[in-house]
This record gives structure tokens, C-alpha cells and sequence, in this order.
């Protein structure tokens, strides 16, 4: 991987609590992405298709949608894929990743009349399971640690209000697989995650910003003490683009509208639905 001295040392520094940014998502990718080497650009598309995915699944319930414009792929783009996949056309997976066109293929086969929560949560493993596959130890590590936190939290919550854990837990690792079968306290876990114990007490917080700030401060603090000595390499500019992300997220919540998140996260789980992307 390449070290960009010149751009890290041109980086603010960030906090969680940054009440306004210099930069935001969509800047990076304009202005930083092109000076990337062909092979760290590969990294950064594993961030940018999380619109993406979010822009597949509003693009498959309506094809007028509006797309989140900071994913790789333009609306004609996604609805031309979506149109050779569904007359059973072959794409090249040069062009699109191979887990976009697994879903989408397996969707079609299922004629689009399952449930739509079940097509959400496979499409969220289908997309973790390619993104730690990536040869960047830390990348793949960074979105391993995210689908863990995810899905503890998950298990916990609908533990918390008596609902079916199984069916909302994303992906096929052995966390998973306790989460869905073990009834311990703790899921049999403490001794495989170490951070159990303070997820188990984060989930224990009431008020959901609060809670949510301090899921955040985890993950910040996370990849912080990962790339502590990678201090001009492509993982620290990997970390400034998540951080802007996070940042960007508080800056747009408040406290009502947390308020009204909680309960359609509620709401959602009693009927057997995934949790809202923004808290995945």
C-alpha cells in the first residue's frame, strides 16, 4: 500500500463532537479519491457502497427514486444492472461487485415477493462478507468489528423487548451463530469479543443518543488504537473518511428525531424488521 504523506499532513483534526466540518464525504471523494493509487481505490469503493446498497433496494421498490448521489454507481447505472439481471442477462463482475449481482440475481430468482426485511438483511451479509474478504488487514478487520458490534447490539435490543433474535442477526460468522442459538446472558461470548462487557452496558443505556454517542466514541476509538502507528498510510486516510461520516450523522440528528428513530426501531423489530441502516 502507498503512504500519502502529502495528503495526511493536510488533514484536520477531528472529534466526535465537531459541531461543523471543512470536508464532508462527498469532498473526499471528489477531491481525494482520484489520487489514489488504482489499487487503495479498491478500499475506499468498500465505503462507498454502502449508498449503493441502500440505492439498489429504494431503486428496487421504485425506479423513479432518488439515489444517494455519493455512491459509485449513477441511478442509470444501477437500473441498467438491474434491468440485464432481471432478463437473466450475464454482467460482468468487472463492472460491478460480484455480492451486488448475487443479490440482485437471487432477488429476481425469489420473484421479488419475499419479505422485504429478509432481501435488506441478506443483502447487509452478502455486502460484509465481500468487504472483509479485501486484502487490507485493517479494512477487513474495521468492517469484521462493525458487523459484530451491529449484531450484538441487535440480539441485545430484541432481547431486551422479548422479540426473535435469530431472524434479525446480518451474516454467517460464529458470533453470529451464537447470537442466534445461545441463551446465556452474555451469548457465550465474553471470552470470544472482549468488548462484551461494555456493549452489554452500552445497551443498557436508556436515551438513544446517548447511547448511540457512545457506540460511536467505541467505534472511534477503535480505529483509533488500530492504525496508531500508521500514521501516513492509506488506513489513516480510511479512518478520516469514516470519522467525517460519523460526524456528518451527529451533526444532522437531534434529540426528537433520535427520539422518533427509537421507536420505529421498536416498531420494526416487532414486526420481524431490521433495524434502519442509519443504526446498523
Amino acid at each position: 500500500m502507498s503512504n500519502y504523506y502529502y495528503l495526511v499532513t493536510g488533514l484536520p483534526d477531528l472529534t466526535l463532537d465537531d459541531s461543523k466540518l471543512t470536508y464532508s464525504t462527498a469532498d473526499f471523494k471528489t477531491e481525494f479519491y482520484p489520487r489514489l493509487s488504482a489499487k487503495d481505490k479498491k478500499l475506499f469503493d468498500l465505503f462507498y457502497l454502502q449508498y449503493d446498497n441502500v440505492n439498489v433496494l429504494k431503486l428496487l421498490k421504485d425506479k423513479e427514486a432518488a439515489i444517494d448521489t455519493r455512491g459509485l454507481y449513477s441511478a442509470e447505472e444501477l437500473l441498467d444492472l438491474l434491468a440485464q439481471l432481471k432478463e437473466k442477462n450475464e454482467v460482468s463482475k468487472s463492472l460491478y461487485p460480484a455480492y451486488l449481482i448475487t443479490f440482485i440475481s437471487g432477488y429476481y430468482n425469489n420473484s421479488g415477493e419475499e419479505d422485504f426485511s429478509l432481501a435488506e438483511n441478506r443483502l447487509a451479509g452478502l455486502y460484509y462478507e465481500y468487504a472483509m474478504r479485501c486484502d487490507n488487514r485493517f479494512v477487513a478487520q474495521w468492517y469484521e468489528f462493525n458487523l459484530t458490534v451491529n449484531n450484538i447490539l441487535v440480539a441485545l435490543t430484541a432481547r431486551k423487548y422479548k422479540l426473535e433474535i435469530a431472524s434479525v442477526i446480518v451474516g454467517d460468522t460464529e458470533v453470529c451463530q451464537a447470537l442466534r442459538t445461545s441463551n446465556a446472558r452474555d451469548f457465550g461470548l465474553s471470552g470470544e469479543v472482549d468488548y462484551m462487557d461494555q456493549l452489554m452496558k452500552i445497551s443498557e443505556t436508556e436515551e438513544l443518543l446517548e447511547r448511540e454517542k457512545k457506540i460511536d466514541q467505541m467505534r472511534w476509538t477503535w480505529m483509533e488504537n488500530a492504525t496508531f502507528f500508521n500514521y501516513f498510510s492509506v488506513e489513516r486516510l480510511f479512518v478520516f473518511l469514516v470519522q467525517l461520516e460519523m460526524i456528518e450523522r451527529w451533526i444532522l440528528l437531534d434529540k426528537e428525531k433520535g427520539n422518533q428513530q427509537f421507536r420505529s426501531i421498536i416498531a420494526s423489530l416487532k414486526d420481524g424488521v431490521q433495524i434502519p441502516a442509519e443504526f446498523r
